[in-house]
């Protein structure tokens, strides 16, 4: 059962409080992020651990809770052997968990509100190496939307309130999420990774927050 009013209208209506970190979460609980996949390793090997992460921050009175697909793409799933639709299956899993962390939230308090935002992290996520604090990743904008594409397209199909486009640290990074979050029909928000007023790729704030021109 879907909440009455879309996260958009209750930010109309105020400030709504969104949970804290997964991951610190996670290793609260005692869980091992140490993988490459970080949290998202744990779709697969422990999704009661995710379940359980989204409860305790709706005890704390979180009212949007940030699915555990930060890091969980076709590719980084790929090296570990599974398949797409195996891979398909885990990103829509991901907005499951916290669905379900929000349905036992509401019966415990039926007035309650939350609404789930479907995280999608830069592609530098993905490769693991820290080039998501850098971007600039020598892909055009077309390439970056080639590469998002597939598990936006997954998540949104899973039902999410809302996309989460999270530490984004190159604007043109940025300009290809924003086209590829459109295309999904979503509210959705974005995000940028920044440092002395510039992106981590070294673009001014000014430019990146005013959706600057990217390379095709």
């Amino acid at each position: 059962m879907r909440t009455v009013r879309t996260l958009a209208e209750a930010l109309d209506a105020g400030p709504v409080l969104l949970d804290g970190g997964l991951s610190n979460q996670l290793e609260a609980q005692g869980c091992d992020l140490s993988d490459a996949l970080w949290s998202a390793r744990l779709l697969a090997d422990a999704p009661e651990q995710i379940e359980a992460a989204h409860l305790a921050y709706l005890r704390a009175g979180a009212r949007v809770l940030i699915t555990a697909s930060y890091q969980a793409t076709f590719e980084g799933f790929g090296r570990y052997g599974l398949d797409r639709a195996a891979t398909g299956a885990l990103l829509a899993r991901s907005v499951e968990l916290a669905r379900r962390a929000a349905e036992a939230a509401r019966r415990a308090d039926p007035g309650r509100e939350t609404w789930v935002a479907a995280s999608v992290g830069p592609y530098g996520a993905m490769l693991a190496d820290g080039s998501e604090y850098r971007g600039r990743y020598g892909l055009s904008v077309r390439e970056l939307e080639r590469f998002h594409r597939p598990r936006v397209a997954a998540l949104a199909a899973a039902g999410p309130d809302a996309l989460a486009l999270e530490t984004v640290p190159d604007l043109d990074e940025a300009e290809a999420l924003v086209r590829v979050a459109e295309e999904t029909g979503l509210p959705y928000w974005l995000s940028y990774s920044v440092a002395d007023g510039r992106t981590r790729a070294g673009q001014p704030l000014q430019e990146a927050l005013g959706g600057g021109a990217g390379r095709d």
